[in-house]
């Protein structure tokens, strides 16, 4: 199997094209400001996706940026710290202040050149044109979550996926999902028998970051330590 094998790039974007994890904890520091004895960033991290996983689950077709105050919201309930409304819309409202990982438009610039690109992400439709503004490319199809009603790992999501893009001319074999969740993307991509890309965006870091633990069995068929890395690769296929 090679990277030249495939016509269509499906993403996930959070973690694999924009750096949440360093917009969560940005966004959550007014509220760990006030925790007592203070918290770690991983152990803030580990929260966080406690939460959100939970009320994915419960809430599947609440807005994100919706269930992004409500993760707050219990964030603040769990460290016992007081917040407002507002506090919780705010941190709602913060998708498009986080930052993208400095190698990700040029390498979306590059890979424009060679493949379709699709997303598919846990995301709000508004949010993620914020998102987009900092990753410099035109996708060829965006699908979020407030599309589909539900959030992954659902399977929902990927089969809402690959039916438009059957509709489009392209089958499994076409499609290579790249992703750092393993949890959120590889986990369902393997049980659907799609071809994926690991991106290892936190490397030899200790624990998930942002997301739960990996599902048993979930497997990937590349691995890069960045989005440069699987350009590299690429390069060096197509020079033979």
């Amino acid at each position: 199997m090679k990277l030249t094998d495939f016509r269509v790039l499906t993403f996930d974007c959070y973690g694999t094209l924009i750096d949440w994890e360093s917009g969560i904890v940005a966004a959550l520091r007014p509220l760990l400001a006030r925790v007592p004895g203070g918290l770690s960033r991983d152990a803030a991290l580990a929260a966080f996706a406690r939460h959100e996983s939970a009320q994915q689950v419960e809430t599947p077709r609440m807005i994100y940026s919706d269930l992004l105050a409500a993760v707050h919201r219990r964030l603040a309930e769990e460290w016992g710290v007081a917040a407002t409304d507002a506090d919780h819309a705010r941190f709602g409202a913060a998708v498009p202040d986080w930052p993208a990982f400095a190698d990700s438009a040029p390498s979306l610039q590059y890979l424009k050149q060679h493949y379709k690109l699709v997303i598919l992400s846990n995301v709000d439709r508004e949010s993620f044109k914020g998102s987009n503004q900092r990753l410099g490319v035109v996708f060829d199809a965006i699908y979020t979550a407030q599309d589909i009603g539900s959030y992954k790992p659902d399977p929902a999501n990927f089969h809402y996926m690959l039916d438009r893009l059957v509709a489009l001319g392209h089958g499994k074999r076409d499609i290579l999902h790249t992703a750092q969740s393993l949890f959120h993307d590889h986990g369902p991509a393997r049980r659907l028998g799609l071809a994926s890309a690991w991106i290892n965006r936190r490397g030899d870091q200790d624990g998930w970051g942002a997301t739960a633990p990996p599902p048993a069995g979930a497997g990937y068929d590349f691995t890069f330590p960045s989005l440069a890395a699987m350009v590299e690769a690429h390069r060096a296929e197509r020079r033979g």
